[in-house]
C-alpha cells in the first residue's frame, strides 16, 4: 500500500512574515522522511467567495503544478499528486506541456489526478461553459495523450484546431492519468480512459453536485469497483490500474484510537483492490502538521503491513 498526504500549502503561506520557502520545503521533506509516497494538493483557481467563506468543504489551493514542482525540487523520492486538476478549465495543450515538464524535471514522479470540476461560478470566471465540461474533459484526456505520444498532432477540438502542431517535451514514461469523481460517469470514464480512479466518500458540503457524485458507503464503493472492473474487462483493458482512495474517517487527532480506526478502514479498502490511500489533516500550524506527519508515519505507514 502507498500513502499520500495533502500539503496544506495555501493555509500556511498566507502570512508574509512567514519564511514560505522553508515552510513548504520542511513539510515536503517531513512526508518523505515519514515514508509517505506522495504529496497532494487540489485546484481552485477562482472559487466562489460565498463557497470559500461558508461551505464546510471549502479550501484554498496554490496552483497545483507550480507548487508541486517546488515540492519535487525539495525531495528525492516523494511523488507529487494533483488531486485533482480540473481539465476543462484550460486548453489541453497547455496542460500537456505543464504536466510533461513537471514529469521530466521531477524524475518521473507526477501522478496526474484529473477531474471534471463542479463549481459553476468558477467556470464562468474562467470563461468556460459549465455545460460543456464533460465533453471538454474527454477531449482533453485524448488530446493530452496525443501530445505526449510525440510527433505532430492533427486534431479539431471544440475550441482549438491543431493542424500538425508538435508539442514538446515528450515524457517517457508519461504520467499516469487518474480520473477523479464518484459518479457513474466518472467510473465509466476511468474504465475507458484512465490509468486509475480517484473517488471520494461523501463530505460535509452545501454543494449538491459534490454530494450527488460522492461514494456514500463501503458497500457502495464495492459496487462501483465491481462495475469498473466489468467495464475494463469488456473494453479489453488489462494494463496497470490504480485505485487511490481516501477512507471515510479522517484523523482529527494523533491518537491510538484514530490510528486504529484509520487502519481498519484502510485494510477494508485494500481488500477491495485499493493500492493508494490518501488523506488530509485539519489546517494547522507548521509545528502541529509536522507532529501529525510523524505520527502518521509511525502509526499508519509503518504498521499497515502488520495489520
Amino acid at each position: 500500500m502507498d500513502f499520500a498526504l495533502k500539503l496544506p500549502m495555501a493555509e500556511l503561506v498566507q502570512d508574509p512574515a512567514v519564511d514560505r520557502t522553508r515552510v513548504v520545503g520542511t513539510m515536503a521533506k517531513a512526508l518523505e522522511a515519514a515514508g509517505v509516497s506522495a504529496a497532494l494538493t487540489s485546484e481552485h483557481p477562482a472559487p466562489s467567495a460565498e463557497w470559500l467563506r461558508n461551505d464546510p468543504a471549502a479550501h484554498d489551493c496554490l496552483d497545483p503544478l507550480t507548487a508541486l514542482a517546488f515540492v519535487a525540487g525539495c525531495t528525492d523520492r516523494l511523488k507529487v499528486f494533483t488531486n485533482v486538476l480540473v481539465l476543462p478549465y484550460r486548453n489541453p495543450f497547455l496542460t500537456a506541456k505543464a504536466a510533461a515538464t513537471l514529469q521530466i524535471i521531477s524524475g518521473d514522479r507526477l501522478l496526474l489526478g484529473v477531474g471534471i470540476g463542479y463549481q459553476r461560478e468558477e467556470f464562468e470566471a474562467l470563461g468556460v461553459r459549465y455545460g460543456e465540461r464533460g465533453a471538454l474533459m474527454d477531449e482533453a484526456i485524448e488530446t493530452i495523450r496525443q501530445a505526449w505520444a510525440g510527433g505532430p498532432v492533427v486534431r479539431q477540438g471544440r475550441h482549438f484546431s491543431a493542424v500538425g502542431n508538435e508539442p514538446r517535451p515528450v515524457p517517457r514514461p508519461a504520467p499516469p492519468i487518474w480520473i477523479g469523481g464518484g459518479s457513474d460517469k466518472a467510473v465509466e470514464r476511468a474504465a475507458f480512459r484512465g490509468d486509475g480512479w480517484v473517488p471520494y466518500f461523501v463530505v460535509p458540503t452545501n454543494d449538491p453536485t459534490v454530494r450527488k457524485s460522492a461514494v456514500v458507503s463501503m458497500d457502495h464503493f464495492a459496487e462501483k469497483v465491481a462495475r469498473l472492473r466489468e467495464l475494463r474487462d469488456k473494453a479489453g483493458r488489462t494494463g496497470p490500474f490504480d485505485l487511490p482512495v481516501s477512507p471515510q474517517f479522517r484523523p482529527k487527532k494523533a491518537t491510538r484510537e484514530s490510528a486504529e480506526r484509520f487502519l481498519d478502514e484502510a485494510h477494508q479498502l485494500a481488500e477491495l483492490g485499493v493500492n493508494w490511500v490518501w488523506t488530509a489533516f485539519p489546517s494547522m500550524s507548521l509545528e502541529t502538521y509536522l507532529d501529525f506527519v510523524a505520527w502518521f508515519g509511525e502509526e499508519i505507514v509503518a504498521k499497515f503491513d502488520q495489520g
